[in-house]
């Protein structure tokens, strides 16, 4: 059997709800056994950090809130199957006047830049949440100094620690912590 011609399309989801529309959407391919024609359901996503009560928490945040691309050859009732699944709301395309026209395939350079911007993001270890400057006033908010201000004098980027210069008890005394440690005044 030969290959057949996919394209990618961008599904519209409803706001928040991209999870549960991809689930729908792989569910019900896969009882139609519509694997031949339905490759890949993708919410391009990034992994992003932050700290909440003092700690690290890694989070995923979706590039493009509302939609889901979809690798597909939308042949027969295909099209129609994945429109009238929960939490979609049909394809992007071009509106002609009241109706609309058929789903518009996204160009291989917006595939591959998106796809190529998850890769790099996947490949990628942690990102700054905050990147800091020298100078900068921040406050200490974990560790036996929580609480306290200070001012950065020195970034240790490859360990991922500030030399901070902090007042305690009317004396300058410098403080080696961790990124996660600080946050910006």
């Amino acid at each position: 059997m030969s290959e057949i011609a996919k394209k990618w399309y961008v599904v519209r989801a409803a706001g928040g709800k991209e999870k549960k529309a991809k689930e729908y959407i792989e569910n019900e391919v896969k009882r139609l056994g519509l694997e031949d024609y339905v490759s890949q359901v993708l919410i391009p996503t990034e992994k992003i950090y932050q700290v909440k009560n003092g700690k690290k928490v890694s989070m995923e945040r979706i590039f493009y809130p509302g939609y889901i691309l979809i690798e597909a050859a939308l042949t027969g009732e295909i099209q129609h199957i994945i429109r009238n699944l929960p939490h979609i709301s049909g394809f992007l395309s071009e509106k002609q006047g009241s109706k609309e026209k058929e789903p518009t395939p996204l160009r291989q350079s917006e595939v591959n830049r998106i796809l190529g911007r998850v890769d790099e993001l996947m490949d990628k270890d942690e990102e700054n949440i905050t990147p800091f400057i020298i100078g900068e006033a921040v406050k200490v908010i974990d560790g036996p100094f929580n609480g306290f201000d200070g001012t950065i004098e020195e970034i240790i980027e490859d360990k991922r620690k500030l030399k901070v210069m902090v007042k305690i008890f009317g004396r300058k005394t410098i403080l080696e912590l961790n990124f996660v440690q600080v946050v910006k005044e």
